[in-house]
């Protein structure tokens, strides 16, 4: 049974420029969360059927795979495959005053299955997802106001 975990929250970018800063690989180390190094990159990149590896720092999610299967001027969706879980995750923005909304969701199955995975999921998993994604969209929105022009590139941040 396929779970979820999303946040969602507004950004200072027009939809297309959105999508186009999520996509954008050389970013993800200021906005990603746990993001380390690139391991593999498809030269097709972001292109549909296009892949990267990367891994996290100490501590993290390990090497991840994403595997792109959709890429629109609205939304980005990857098929993702780390050790612990495999799902997709899109990411959508639709024009909001000010910008765009944006959602980032991951539909996931876990790899491996206890007795005790759906409460585990529910009372930890999901939760930690949940909280993860929503750090990288505090982030990812600052990215947003530094494109947008509404914030001097470089300076420090709290929220980093």
């Amino acid at each position: 049974m396929a779970r979820c975990a999303r946040a969602t929250g507004p950004v200072a970018l027009d939809p297309e420029p959105a999508v186009a800063l999520w996509r954008d690989l050389g970013r993800w180390p200021s906005f990603v969360e746990g993001f380390a190094r690139v391991i593999e990159q498809s030269s097709g990149w972001p292109s549909e059927g296009a892949k990267v590896v990367w891994e996290t720092g100490t501590g993290g999610r390990g090497r991840v795979s994403e595997k792109v299967t959709e890429n629109t001027a609205c939304a980005f969706a990857t098929r993702v495959v780390e050790k612990r879980l495999f799902g997709t995750q899109t990411f959508r923005a639709e024009p909001a005053e000010g910008g765009s909304l944006v959602e980032v969701a991951l539909e996931y199955e876990l790899t491996s299955e206890s007795p005790l995975g759906g409460l585990t999921d529910m009372l930890f998993i999901r939760r930690a997802l949940r909280e993860s994604l929503a750090r990288t969209l505090r982030r990812y929105a600052v990215e947003a106001e530094e494109d947008a022009g509404l914030r001097e590139t470089g300076v420090a941040d709290p929220l980093r």
